[in-house]
């Protein structure tokens, strides 16, 4: 057979042509899309164990965080110091074991001011003995300490005979009898705020499989496959596997590389690793002492099965989509290469017209053949594309709106970058201030002592008849008002350290309430006070509180000099955060030009006001991790208003 003097249609040449590129470029895309399949799963899983460390390592973190709470809670239970004091076991018993016993802690134990044992809950028959590691020693300084901890053999063997049993890890080479610990250290205060001894207790992780149970269900919660768990949780001390999720948890070490980079190198380490027979999606981290020095390691690792079988199933759902893509393509190819016969001059004209910009033209062949099919087609191109341009524009008026949104969005946002940069501003020039406030009134200080001392000289020396007493007398008045500016710039500028305790607000308040009245003339002054039970402990310096109560309360006062209503709230914070502390007047209020500048230092519209009282006030209030808010309507009155923490 001559091949050369064969003739094919159009519409096959027209197909083939279409479907040898198409053919390729799909065999191209769906190697490129295993590949990039591949790579994004490796990726996300990666990810993923990364992200099942952290969760791991907050509950990890938690568990710590209870440990401390419990034993903070049986350092603040009120018969312990007393019992200390007088170092009765009984007392102590009575109060401490059952804490332990309820709350499952391994050891717990009470030491007094030198570090001397005085009862352990465990082997109470064992006491005496001094304790000189780092968690007593500060603990007994006043810190609350909370961390990590290797206990050696010896002193579990002290804590409790039982615990060396349970400490037991391994065998053989990898045997350990040191117990790995969640430790916290509490200081035990008499009512002068001495330290009169300590507390300290914790939770041995080795064999601990409830905890790491625990751990491996926070991180994997919800998932399972078909017949058992997914995940594990394990605790290493050292190189070897002390506690774990899947049972039992003795005998696995670290791999060389892992206890090299997570061990000696205190770095994380993600990666594949083989457990028994099947290989896991890994991440591990240290576990550091209170010195920062890696004694374990803390993992979390998953089947590598979940994932691969997800690359497979993708896999398949791909491949099925391509050779489905492959098979629309060929009927495509075959459906245009039908239509491609129209004359091309005139295609090419109508082309030409139509990418000019010119819309709703059309072909006038009307043939019952290829071409007629062809000429349809165009037509209908030209009309879907003066559909699409509609569409644009209308997207494009879409897009408008959208980033009007985004413009009244971002302008939002410039507003509170506005206004964190004025609340830095004002704490840098609170500072600044403070400082030259110090400097200007130490050495003011020292003339102004003189002066004083010279004037009450004249005023001993004048007799009350001397025409000269009335100046002198001025003059003493006069030294008196600098003294008090003086003062107020020492309390402004002076640092002092909060002495943090437990502050009776609503005791406070009232307190403040009936001294004002030896202060100020509460004449014509109606008050009422309002205070709410669960608002009665709170948090705090109690002398600094005091000074910032007492000075709204008196500017309140000041507000009414014809009389008026004084209202003193104190409740709960929103949702139940924090305490809140209104403070409210029936005054003049506060003109709205001075609003932004009440917390400014030396801002007053008193005509003897020092304008400090407000400022050191904010001060306090900031270091206690509140906030201060004032809303004011001229001629109708004030109300201040203070948040604080919890």
């Amino acid at each position: 057979m001559n091949f050369s003097t064969l003739r094919f249609p159009i519409k096959t040449k027209l197909t083939i042509a279409t479907m040898i590129p198409l053919a390729v470029a799909i065999f191209c895309c769906f190697l490129a899309g295993i590949f990039i399949l591949n790579a994004k799963v490796a990726g996300q899983a990666q990810e993923k164990v990364r992200n099942d460390l952290s969760v791991a390592r907050e509950a990890y973190q938690s568990e710590l965080s209870r440990v401390c709470d419990v034993v903070r809670f049986s350092a603040a239970i009120g018969t312990t110091t007393q019992a200390i004091e007088n170092v009765n076991r009984k007392a102590l018993a009575e109060v401490l074991a059952p804490v332990r016993s309820n709350e499952q802690l391994d050891i717990m134990a009470v030491v007094d001011a030198s570090g001397k044992v005085i009862y352990r809950t465990n082997n109470p028959d064992v006491y005496g003995d001094l304790k000189t590691d780092r968690f007593v020693a500060r603990a007994l300084k006043g810190e609350v300490v909370t961390g990590s901890s290797v206990l050696s053999a010896g002193h579990l063997a002290v804590e409790g005979a039982a615990l060396l049993q349970k400490a037991r890890s391994g065998s053989g080479a990898d045997a350990t009898d040191a117990g790995l610990f969640l430790m916290a250290a509490v200081p035990v205060r008499d009512p002068g705020g001495a330290v009169v001894g300590a507390i300290y207790g914790g939770v041995l992780l080795n064999n601990n499989h409830a905890l790491m149970e625990h751990v491996r269900g926070v991180v994997y919660e919800g998932t399972r496959s078909k017949s058992s768990k997914i995940g594990s949780a394990s605790v290493f001390l050292k190189g070897t596997r002390v506690a774990s999720s899947s049972q039992p948890p003795a005998g696995a070490r670290l791999a060389d590389e892992v206890f090299r980079r997570v061990i000696l190198e205190d770095g994380h380490w993600v990666g594949r690793a083989q457990v028994g027979s099947q290989w896991y999606l890994a991440a591990y981290e240290p576990i550091r002492s209170l010195q920062g020095v890696p004694i374990g390691a803390l993992y979390v690792g998953m089947p590598e099965s979940q994932y691969s079988s997800a690359q497979g199933g993708t896999a398949l759902l791909l491949g099925s989509v391509v050779l489905i893509c492959t098979l629309i393509g060929v009927a495509v190819s075959g459906v245009l290469g039908g239509r491609l016969a129209q004359p091309v001059k005139e295609l090419s004209i109508l082309a030409r017209r139509l990418a000019a910009g010119e819309r709703g033209v059309r072909s006038n062949i009307d043939s019952r053949d290829e071409i007629g099919d062809l000429a349809g087609s165009f037509n209908e191109m030209s009309a879907a594309l003066a559909e699409r341009e509609d569409r644009i524009i209308e997207l494009n008026r879409d897009l408008e709106k959208k980033v009007e949104q985004r413009t009244a969005e971002l302008e939002e946002k410039n507003r509170l970058l506005v206004q964190t940069r004025e609340e830095l501003l004002r704490v840098e020039k609170l500072a600044a201030i403070g400082e030259l406030a110090a400097g200007v009134a130490h050495e003011i200080n020292n003339p102004m002592a003189i002066i004083r001392g010279n004037t009450e000289l004249l005023q001993l020396a004048l007799p009350e008849e001397d025409p000269n007493r009335e100046e002198v007398d001025t003059i003493f008045t006069q030294v008196k008002r600098v003294e008090r500016i003086v003062s107020s710039l020492l309390k402004f500028a002076r640092r002092e350290r909060r002495e943090l305790g437990t502050v009776q607000l609503n005791a406070l308040l009232h307190e403040i309430v009936a001294q004002i009245r030896h202060q100020e003339p509460l004449d014509g002054i109606k008050v009422q006070e309002q205070y709410d039970p669960e608002a009665e402990m709170v948090s705090g310096d109690a002398d600094q509180l005091r000074q910032v109560f007492t000075n709204l309360v008196i500017n309140a006062v000041q507000a009414m000099s014809g009389g008026g209503v004084l209202s003193i709230e104190s409740s709960r914070g929103t949702e139940g955060a924090g305490f809140q502390v209104r403070i409210s007047d029936t005054g003049s209020g506060i003109k709205p030009e001075n609003m932004h500048q009440i917390f400014n230092p030396f801002f007053t519209t008193k005509a003897t006001g020092t304008g400090l009282g407000l400022s050191v006030s904010y001060g306090i209030v900031k270091e206690h991790g509140g906030s201060i808010e004032v809303r004011s309507v001229p001629g109708a009155g004030t109300c201040f208003c203070v948040n604080l923490p919890s």
